[in-house]
């Protein structure tokens, strides 16, 4: 992914709404058996709850991949909240909370991006973007379903979402980024194209 700072393609092509609508929707699908994940492992996070935080950067996945293969503004928020709304139309047991968490996820998205004006797409926007996604659904959660946790509970719960986000989010964001680019994937994106430039002769 380059660092380079380009200037944001305007309007949204027919297959920008198509592939942040297939991102949405693939994860929405996915969200179902990853949230069964936490009730299963839920044994070994009540040893120390604060820890099952580590596991949330893979809720920021479509977040993240949508603005860094689309690369227009309201991807992330648009390819997270399909995928929140799928997920709660499926089933899950976190109900309308799932919906809540994918806007408070895709907003942080944005604003890390934002704050590069939608122009860079490497690293430091992707952490960025990623510590903001995860940072506010730490808000939401602590105040949702763990107001009663005590200050360092709270705070070891936020390390561990930084982390996840870290790493998880656009750490493994940026990985299935530049995977896809390399299987000819996206080549009608962005990161096609510069995968392109990089390996031609």
């Amino acid at each position: 992914m380059t660092t380079t700072p380009t200037a944001p393609e305007r309007g949204w092509r027919t297959i920008d709404i198509l592939v942040t609508v297939l991102i949405g929707v693939a994860f929405g699908v996915a969200f179902m058996g990853y949230s069964l994940f936490y009730t299963a492992i839920g044994p070994v996070t009540a040893l120390f709850r604060p820890a099952e935080g580590i596991l949330t950067g893979i809720w920021c996945l479509p977040a993240i991949l949508a603005l860094l293969i689309v690369r227009k503004p309201g991807a992330a928020l648009g390819a997270e909240m399909i995928a929140a709304i799928l997920e709660a139309l499926l089933g899950s047991h976190f109900g309308i909370g799932a919906v809540i968490s994918g806007a408070a996820q895709g907003l942080g998205m944005e604003i890390g991006f934002a704050v590069f004006g939608y122009r860079r797409f490497g690293w430091a926007p992707a952490a960025l973007g990623a510590c903001l996604s995860v940072f506010f659904e730490w808000i939401y959660e602590i105040i949702a379903y763990f107001p009663e946790w005590d200050v360092f509970f709270k705070g070891m719960y936020l390390v561990f979402f930084l982390i996840s986000g870290l790493v998880l989010t656009a750490g493994l964001g940026l990985l299935l980024t530049r995977l896809l680019a390399s299987t000819g994937a996206i080549n009608r994106f962005a990161p096609g194209r510069e995968h392109a430039e990089r390996t031609a002769v």
